[in-house]
């Protein structure tokens, strides 16, 4: 994937944000799959920059936004861990930060999540009710309540694609009698959050881990949330 260079762009690796410079400045989000993070960019403001210099007296550009990437520790990697779970089971250690899918001998897949913020954590024994690619997004009521403006997705959703929280997969969390528990395992469009305490109860991963534990797991396979 080819990337837009223009004043303002910072090395690969980092998230950035630019105020709208006009009306019709329309936003966008690149993922760049070679750093797991996206990079988000005002066209309009690029183009201009890179036409013409800054009148005297202009208004300053908003600085770039710069977000440290996660520990390397939240790397994905198989470890050695018992457990007296089955294979095909996923363990989530809230105080960790990690996402362990049991495989045989012994072993696990094990990698970095995000996790509720204080007072939104939760523990459990829930069960995986549904999957799907590029889902919808569903603002909870305490969102919209901090930030009114999403309102508008409660009802018909955000269509998955750029800019939707949820990321590229979702893995839907259902309790012993079938019921959806709104909590989800997800993707994130803020791969900095992972390793945090930072979301509303879900579990967050890098989109291409969720990616991998998307196809590997079934449904109705045992989630244990520690």
């Amino acid at each position: 994937m080819r990337f837009p260079h223009a004043a303002g762009i910072a090395a690969v690796g980092i998230v950035l944000g630019f105020a709208a410079s006009s009306a019709v400045a329309v936003p966008r989000t690149i993922y760049d799959p070679a750093t797991h993070t996206f990079l988000t960019y005002d066209p309009d403001k690029m183009r201009q920059d890179a036409q013409s210099a800054p009148r005297a007296g202009a208004p300053a550009a908003m600085a770039p936004r710069v977000y440290a990437k996660p520990d390397k520790k939240f790397d994905r990697q198989v470890v050695a861990y018992e457990t007296e779970e089955a294979p095909g089971t996923i363990i989530v250690d809230t105080a960790e930060k990690f996402l362990y899918y049991v495989l045989e001998d012994g072993q696990a897949i094990r990698m970095g999540v995000g996790v509720g913020r204080e007072g939104f954590g939760w523990t459990g024994i829930v069960n995986v009710g549904n999957k799907r690619e590029n889902p919808k997004w569903f603002p909870p009521d305490d969102m919209v309540e901090r930030q009114p403006e999403l309102a508008k997705y409660q009802a018909q959703g955000m269509d998955g694609g750029e800019g939707n929280p949820l990321g590229v997969r979702a893995i839907y969390l259902h309790d012993g009698k079938g019921k959806d528990t709104l909590y989800r395992i997800h993707g994130t469009i803020e791969p900095y959050s992972i390793g945090q305490n930072v979301s509303s109860g879900c579990i967050r991963m890098l989109n291409e881990n969720v990616t991998e534990l998307y196809d590997l797991v079934k449904i109705g396979a045992k989630v244990v949330v520690l």
